[in-house]
C-alpha cells in the first residue's frame, strides 16, 4: 500500500502528527509512507525510517511571489505519478486540501464538523470525525489511522517510541552541553508575543536551579532575547542558532526542556525527554501530560475555537510553580 501524507505546516502540528507513523508501519509493515511538507519543515521529518519519501512544496512563497504559482503546481502534479492507494489530509485547510486532490484519486481527511476551513472536507472521499477541541495529537491519530482500517489508542501514545531522529549535528553540542551540571534548553520565543513567558522569569528559573540553561532562538528578537537573558545570568547560555537537525539532536540529550507552546517545545515529547510547557491564550490540549511531560497554565479561560491574541495572562505565572515542577524532574 502506498499512502501519501499532507501536513505542511506548522513545526509542531507536524510533529504532533508524526507519531502515527509508527504505528501505521507496525500495522502495515510493506506500506510505503511519503510525506508532503512545506519546505522549511523537512528537517523536522528527515531521517525517519517510517518514511520513504520527504516531498516538498513551498506554497507560502507564493503570498509574496505570484509568478512561482505554475511551478509549484507542477511540481505537485508529479507527486501523482506515485499513483497512492491513500492520500490523507492531516491538515484541514482548503490549501492542505487541494495538494492532497491533486496528488490522488483516493482522499481522506476531517469532516466538515471537525475541521476551522469546512469547505477542505468537500474534496474527500472518505471524512473523519473527530471534535475540532479533542486533545490534538488524538486527533492527528484519528486523521492519519481511520482510513486506513484501524485506531490508534491513547495508550499506544503513551508508550510510543521515540520519532524524531538526527545525524552529527553541527555546531559540536559538546561545546555547551556540560557533564557537572543538568543541560535546561529554555525555548523562549513562539509566533505571537502573548504566547511568550517573560524572558525575566526564565532568569530567574535559571538563577534558582543553578544548572546549565541553553537558550535556543530562530529569529532575531529571539536572538536578542537569549543573550539578554544570558548577560543577566550566568547559568544561562545562548547558543548560536541551529538548523532542525542540531535541534534535534540537542534535545535528544537534554535533562529537561522548558518552554513556551511552540513547536520546539513539542519537540521534546516527541523525544522521550522531559518537558515543561508554558501556556497563556492556547489550550492544553495540544500536549500529552505524562510523568515527565508536565505543562503551566495561566489563570485565563482559553476558547480552542477562537483564540485571544491578546490574552498575555502568561506574564502573570509565577516562576516558582515552574522552579518547583522542574526541580522534581531533574531530580
Amino acid at each position: 500500500m502506498r499512502i501519501a501524507i499532507v501536513k505542511l505546516s506548522a513545526l509542531g502540528d507536524i510533529v504532533h502528527a508524526m507519531v502515527a507513523l509508527q504505528f501505521i508501519k507496525a500495522q502495515f509493515p510493506e506500506s510505503r509512507i511519503d510525506w508532503i511538507v512545506e519546505e522549511r519543515f523537512a528537517g523536522v521529518l528527515a531521517h525517519n525510517p517510517d518514511l520513504n519519501q520527504i516531498l516538498t512544496v513551498n506554497l507560502k512563497a507564493l503570498k509574496t511571489d505570484k509568478s512561482r504559482f505554475f511551478a509549484e503546481l507542477r511540481k505537485i502534479r508529479a507527486f501523482a505519478e506515485c499513483h497512492y492507494d491513500w492520500v490523507i489530509d492531516a491538515q484541514g485547510l482548503i490549501k492542505s486540501a487541494v495538494v492532497a486532490r491533486l496528488i490522488g484519486q483516493k482522499v481522506a481527511g476531517f469532516d466538515a464538523d471537525s475541521i476551522r476551513e469546512k469547505a477542505a472536507s468537500w474534496v474527500y472521499h472518505q471524512k473523519v470525525h473527530c471534535a475540532y477541541d479533542a486533545n490534538t495529537i488524538d486527533r492527528n491519530a484519528a486523521v492519519l489511522s481511520r482510513p486506513l482500517g484501524f485506531d490508534i489508542s491513547r495508550e499506544q501514545i503513551l508508550h510510543k517510541t521515540p520519532f524524531l531522529f538526527y545525524r552529527a549535528p553541527s555546531p559540536c553540542l559538546d561545546d555547551y552541553l556540560r557533564q557537572d551540571r543538568k543541560n535546561i534548553v529554555l525555548v523562549t520565543g513562539s509566533t505571537w508575543d502573548s504566547r511568550n513567558y517573560p524572558a525575566e522569569s526564565y532568569v530567574k528559573i535559571a538563577e534558582a536551579l543553578k544548572q546549565n540553561c541553553l537558550a535556543v532562538w530562530a529569529s532575531d528578537e529571539e536572538k536578542a532575547r537569549a543573550e539578554w537573558m544570558a548577560a543577566q545570568s550566568g547559568y544561562v547560555k545562548a547558543l548560536p542558532k541551529l538548523d532542525l537537525n542540531s535541534l534535534k539532536a540537542l534535545i535528544a540529550r537534554a535533562d529537561l526542556l522548558i518552554g513556551n507552546d511552540t513547536g520546539p517545545t513539542h519537540m521534546a515529547w516527541a523525544l522521550n525527554r522531559p518537558s515543561i510547557t508554558i501556556f497563556g491564550p492556547t489550550p492544553v490540549s495540544r500536549v500529552y501530560q505524562t510523568d515527565i511531560n508536565q505543562v503551566v497554565k495561566s489563570a485565563s479561560v482559553v476558547n480552542p475555537f477562537k483564540l485571544n491574541k491578546n490574552d498575555f495572562s502568561i506574564r502573570e505565572i509565577d516562576a516558582r510553580l515552574i522552579i518547583e515542577r522542574a526541580a522534581r524532574l531533574i531530580g
